[in-house]
């Protein structure tokens, strides 16, 4: 059997996406598959979902196979669970975190002008967004948040560098912007 098919049902069925260290676990030394052998046929897999309803991506974590975003109408019909709506100060709060790392609380309040609901916050540390990354040397010491790898993976970003510039965001409606940032 072709790795590269053995590979899309792993991947089909994890929870998660898998780094190549993970997928190499899952064969015996013996077999003598490697994670340039892997890297070769998830090329490979890659250029066959071309045409196909899924798509290999390459996440912070690793590797995952998803729908693409084109045909989020009609699974979205057959979902029980519905996409979560954010509401504009928790999307504003994130990107401020994700584009000013590590960032206090305060300095959020600074920039938005507005005091931050300490729910939305606890939200974001509760989804694995946001984590707290040090304290700042300041009297209170107050904490510096950072994004985390969870936060890459829901927005299928390998790092940080993949976020849009501050220049392509400036036109975007932030109304649409959970549906812009999920592709």
């Amino acid at each position: 059997m072709p790795l590269e098919t053995i590979l899309q049902a792993i991947l089909l069925t994890a929870e998660k996406p898998l780094s190549l260290e993970q997928l190499e676990g899952y064969f015996p030394p013996e077999e003598r598959v490697t994670r340039q052998t892997i890297r070769v046929a998830l090329q490979v897999l890659q250029t066959a979902c071309a045409g196909q309803s899924f798509e290999l991506v390459e996440t912070a974590s690793g590797f995952r196979l998803q729908t693409r975003a084109e045909f989020k109408e009609w699974v979205q019909r057959h979902s029980q669970e519905k996409p979560p709506k954010y509401s504009r100060v928790f999307l504003e709060t994130l990107a401020l975190i994700a584009w000013r790392q590590p960032i206090t609380r305060a300095e959020i309040e600074e920039i938005r002008g507005v005091a931050v609901n300490a729910n939305i916050i606890k939200t974001l540390l509760e989804r694995d967004w946001v984590r707290v990354v040090g304290h700042k040397e300041l009297p209170g010491r107050p904490e510096m948040l950072g994004t985390t790898r969870q936060f890459l993976d829901y927005f299928n970003l390998k790092s940080l560098e993949d976020l849009p510039s501050l220049v392509e965001m400036k036109g975007l409606d932030v109304d649409q912007l959970p549906l812009e940032l999920l592709g």
